[in-house]
Formats: C-alpha cells, sequence, structure tokens
C-alpha cells in the first residue's frame, strides 16, 4: 500500500473539520433565530477550527528571546491588500487588553465575522500566495486548493449576525481545543433532514439575493461615480466656452481698434500728399516768374529750361499714368479682397491696412527718385550755366581789349554788359537758394521714409501676431467642437444608465418582496412547529372513540391519523378531501391542521 503524505492527510482533516463546524454553526444559528453572542458554543469551537486552519504549515520565526508561531503576521497583511480592512487592524491595535499577537489575531476574526467579510479578506489573502510564502511552508493548508475550498465555504456566514464583544474578553489566555462530541450525529438529527433541506435552500435564496444585491450596490457606485465625472466634466466644457466667448470678444474689439487706425494713417497720409503737391505747385510757379524774366541773350538757358519744363510734363505724364495704375491696382485689391473676404472675415482690415501702406510707400519712394533725378537735372543744368558764364567770361574780356582800342563806341554796350552781369548774379543767386530748399526737402523725404519703413515693420509684426491668435483661435474651435460631440455622447450613455439602474432597483424590489414572503413563510412554519412539539401520537388501543362524532370506531368507521397533530378521526368525519397532483383520488385532510390524514389498520401498522 502507498503511504500518505502526513501533511495532506492534516489538511483533509482540517478540512472536513471546518465544513461541520461551518455547517453546524449555520444550522444552530437558523434554528436559534436569533443573533450570536461570544458564549454561543458553536460559534467558540468555529473560531478554534479556523485558528487551527490557519496555523497549519506556519513558519517559526526566530525572535529576541524565543521562538515565535503566530497568525498576526498573514492576517496583518490583509490591510495592505484590501483597504476596506483598515479599519479592523486599527481597531483591533487600539484595543486596550491585549497583549500577545495570538490575542490580536483572534479579536480581527470576531470583528471580520460580524462584518460579514471573513470570506472577501481571507480570498486576497490566498490570492497572494508570494506574500504568504514568507509566513507559510509549501505544503501549508493555506497555500493548498484546501484554504480556497474554505474561504468558499464562508461565504455561507454571511447569513449569520454575530453581536460578539471583543473589548472586555481575555483573548491572549484561550486555550484552542476541539469539542468533538458536538458534531456526532443524534436520532433527532436524522427525523429533522426534510427541514435542514428546506432550510438550505431558502439559505441558498437568501444568499444569492444578498450577493446580488452586493453586486447592484457596486455597479449603482460605479455608475454615480461615473455620473459624478461627467458632471465635472460638462462644467469644464461650460467653463472653456466662456472663455472663448471672451477672447473672441476682445479680438473683435482690437480688430475695431486697428480699423480705426488704419483709418487715421491714410487721413495723415493724404494730408501729407496734399502739402508735397502745393509745395511742387509754388515751386513752379516760382520757377515761370524766373524763366519770364530772362532777356534773350540767355535764349539758350530759356531753350534748356523749356526742356526742362517738358521733362517735367513727361514726369507729370507719368505720374498721371502712375496714378491711374495705382487705382488700376486698388480696383484689383479690391476684388481680391472681397475674395479674401468670403473665406477670413477676420483678417480683411488688417490686408487692407497692408496694401494701402505698401502702395504709399511706393508712391513716396518713386517720388523720392524722381525728386533725385530733377535734382541731378538741376545741378547739370547749373554745371552748363556755370560752363557759359565762364566762356561769357572770356568774351568779355576779349570785348575788353577791344574796347580799349575803341572805349568812346563800347560804352554804351560795356554798361548793357555790368546791368547784364547784375541780373546773372542775382539769378544765379535765387537758383542757389532753390537748391538749397530742395536739398532740406529730400532731407525731410528721408526722415519720413525712415518713419514709414518703421511703421510698415510694427504693422507686420502686428498682423503675425493676429495670424498666430487667429489659428490658435481656430483649433480651440475645433476642440469646442470635439469637445461638444463627445459630451452629447456620454449624456446618452448617462441616459441608458439611468434606464438599466432603474430597471435593477425594480428587480431588486421586486426581489425583496419575495425574500420578505419566504421569510414570513419560514416563521409560520417555525410557529406551527413549536406549537406542535409538545403533542404525541396516541397509540391504537387508547384511541377507541372518534374525537369529533364521538362514536366507537368499526370495520365501517375506520381510523384516520393526523401526521401533524396525533388527533385520529373516522371516516364519516374527515370528509374534508382536496385533490393532489401526485395522486389520481382526492386525499382527506384533517379539520383542525388541515394537514394530510394517514389511515391506519387494524394491525397497527401505518
Amino acid at each position: 500500500l502507498a503511504v500518505k503524505d502526513p501533511t495532506a492527510v492534516e489538511r483533509a482533516n482540517l478540512l472536513n473539520m471546518a465544513k461541520l463546524s461551518i455547517k453546524g454553526l449555520i444550522e444552530s444559528a437558523l434554528s436559534f433565530g436569533r443573533t450570536l453572542d461570544s458564549d454561543y458554543p458553536p460559534l467558540q469551537q468555529f473560531f478554534v477550527v479556523m485558528e487551527h486552519c490557519l496555523k497549519h504549515g506556519l513558519k517559526v520565526r526566530k525572535s529576541f528571546l524565543s521562538y515565535n508561531k503566530t497568525i498576526w503576521g498573514p492576517l496583518e497583511l490583509v490591510e495592505k491588500l484590501y483597504p476596506e480592512a483598515e479599519e479592523i487592524a486599527a481597531s483591533v491595535r487600539d484595543l486596550p487588553g491585549l497583549k500577545t499577537p495570538l490575542g490580536r489575531a483572534r479579536a480581527w476574526l470576531r470583528l471580520a465575522l460580524m462584518q460579514k467579510k471573513m470570506a472577501d479578506y481571507l480570498r486576497c489573502l490566498i490570492i497572494q500566495r508570494d506574500l504568504l510564502s514568507e509566513f507559510y511552508e509549501y505544503h501549508a493548508l493555506m497555500m493548498e486548493e484546501e484554504g480556497a475550498v474554505i474561504v468558499g465555504l464562508l461565504v455561507g456566514l454571511n447569513v449569520i449576525d454575530a453581536n460578539l464583544c471583543v473589548k472586555g474578553e481575555d483573548l491572549d489566555s484561550q486555550v484552542g481545543v476541539i469539542d468533538f462530541s458536538v458534531y456526532l450525529k443524534s436520532d433527532d438529527d436524522i427525523g429533522g433532514k426534510e427541514r435542514n433541506v428546506q432550510i438550505a435552500a431558502i439559505l441558498d435564496q437568501k444568499n444569492y439575493v444578498e450577493e446580488l444585491n452586493r453586486q447592484l450596490n457596486s455597479t449603482v457606485s460605479s455608475l454615480h461615480a461615473r455620473v459624478d465625472s461627467l458632471e465635472k466634466s460638462n462644467t469644464k466644457l461650460i467653463e472653456e466656452l466662456a472663455i472663448a466667448k471672451n477672447n473672441i470678444i476682445k479680438l473683435q474689439e482690437e480688430n475695431h481698434q486697428l480699423r480705426s487706425e488704419n483709418t487715421l494713417i491714410l487721413m495723415k497720409t493724404q494730408h501729407h500728399l496734399e502739402v508735397s503737391k502745393v509745395d511742387v505747385e509754388a515751386e513752379l510757379q516760382t520757377y515761370k516768374h524766373s524763366r519770364q524774366g530772362l532777356d534773350e541773350m540767355y535764349s539758350e538757358a530759356r531753350r534748356q529750361l523749356r526742356e526742362e519744363a517738358q521733362l517735367r510734363q513727361d514726369m507729370e505724364n507719368e505720374l498721371v499714368v502712375q496714378v491711374s495704375m495705382k487705382h488700376e491696382i486698388e480696383l484689383a485689391m479690391k476684388l481680391l479682397e472681397k475674395d479674401i473676404h468670403e473665406k477670413q472675415d477676420t483678417l480683411i482690415g488688417l490686408r487692407q491696412q497692408l496694401d494701402e501702406v505698401k502702395a504709399i510707400n511706393v508712391e513716396m519712394y518713386q517720388k523720392l527718385q524722381v525728386s533725385e533725378d530733377a535734382m541731378k537735372e538741376k545741378n547739370e543744368i547749373i554745371s552748363r550755366l556755370e560752363d557759359k558764364t565762364n566762356q561769357i567770361n572770356a568774351t568779355m574780356k576779349q570785348l575788353e581789349q577791344r574796347l580799349q582800342q575803341a572805349e568812346k563806341a563800347q560804352m554804351e554796350a560795356e554798361a548793357e554788359d555790368e546791368k547784364l552781369k547784375q541780373e546773372y548774379v542775382n539769378k544765379s543767386e535765387s537758383l542757389q537758394n532753390e537748391f538749397s530748399q530742395k536739398e532740406k526737402q529730400l532731407l525731410q523725404l528721408e526722415t519720413d521714409l525712415k518713419i514709414e519703413k518703421e511703421w510698415r515693420q510694427t504693422l507686420e509684426d502686428d498682423l503675425q501676431k493676429e495670424k498666430e491668435t487667429v489659428s490658435h483661435l481656430r483649433t480651440e474651435t475645433q476642440e469646442i467642437v470635439t469637445l461638444k460631440k463627445e459630451f452629447l455622447k456620454l449624456q446618452e450613455k448617462n441616459k441608458q444608465l439611468k434606464s438599466t439602474c432603474e430597471d435593477q432597483e425594480s428587480a431588486l424590489q421586486e426581489l425583496a418582496s419575495k425574500l420578505s414572503e419566504s421569510k414570513l413563510k419560514i416563521e409560520d412554519i417555525k410557529e406551527a412547529n413549536k406549537a406542535l412539539q409538545g403533542q404525541v401520537w396516541l397509540k391504537d388501543k387508547e384511541a377507541t372513540h372518534c374525537k369529533l362524532c364521538e362514536k366507537e370506531f368499526s370495520l365501517s368507521k375506520r381510523k384516520h391519523h393526523c401526521r401533524n397533530c396525533g388527533e385520529i378521526f373516522c371516516n364519516a368525519c374527515s370528509d374534508n378531501e382536496l385533490p393532489l397532483p401526485s395522486s389520481p383520488k382526492p386525499v382527506r385532510v384533517c379539520d383542525s391542521c388541515h394537514a394530510i390524514l394517514i389511515q391506519r389498520c387494524s394491525s397497527n401498522v401505518p
């Protein structure tokens, strides 16, 4: 024969004892009919058996003075694995009367039973076998399948309501001895098998309903958490929408400000152009007056001046052509701006400003070039006039030499020459003054150009910033649209979850009503059993007359015995018949307790 492993035999024996203790505790508690105290013997035996199960295969730990072997170490791990167990562990540590780890472990088991969560705590402990290996050997009951079976049996203890006083009890010095006499069968237990089967079925239904209730509570709590998270996300989305609306309003105000600034700049530039036109006209008038005063001897100068006037007219014609081109460009820009306005409403004002500033800069630059060309031409004319004056001086010297020979004949010519020289000097001084004024105007135009360039650079920077803000706002609006869609989806899910929750609550109410009805039926059965416990069946020899009609029994009047209340009737008095689906004939019923009657023969055999 194969030798059995002693540890396996120990595990099997502890498992059987756990089954017996849990079964006996549940049956006795249901027959007891009230909450259990700490002095209840089956409950004390259950705690002793649990201590033996937890101590099996426990590793011996060396302490400072001696060896230590206690179950408080693995039970203390539960608060790390199951957060709801922290309250039990804290209350056990705060108990004043406990001094040993074994006493703390016993108090922990009692508190877990009162909370109806002993099975949940031990299930979390069994799953983490790598942590249990620090406290138990590899062949221990908690490390094998028997531990899982015991945890499954502990679920049935949720039926029991325990009211245990842990504070004043001496848990350190208790002796854990199993009383096997409690688990031996008696004759009374054999007779109540049918009742135990019914009670077991009712208990199974109650456990099923409690498990359903737990699952539904967990789903309801998760649904409440989801609803809270959805409400929070909804409030956040509303706040973000309000912020985005405020930003859009601010951007619109900035756009209006930029447009007003643009109109002011345009007015200033137009005023500046008008002033420049007036100056040019004044210069032309002065130039005409000076040209009219020239004499016939300076015909060549007049011709050159005419050519200059013709060139100036050509430049003015070119200016007119450029102005017409400018108008055409402005029309084209307006058409382009209309097209852009359909695509980007927010950027119309900024782009119009840029286009107008660019046109103004181009005009100012062209005017500068024209003025520079005119100044160059005037400088050339002045150089030519100086050359001619030199030639005239040379001729005058020759004439003086000739006049010395004939002074009297040339006196009038010399006077005229002196007059012409004075006029020429006056005209040259006026031309130099005009030249200095032109230089001053050039300097002013250069400064204006620098200012325009700086202003243009600032406008380009502002436009770039506005483009970035517009792109950022577009991305934000797209995100807001996506968030709205997600919010609508979450609202639909919330509605579905609320409907499922209402269905589950209605199902729970129906189950609770059924359970209350079953409890009432069990209480009625218990009361009927208690009322009938003191009654005893009469013997056939003693029962000679019917209890109702008080006539003597004979062959025509047969005996009918009630199995429930023990009363004996004749067949004439027990006429109450009820149909049963299991039997083809109707059965007779007792008048007092309405139980089925049993017919007895003369040999007293039922």
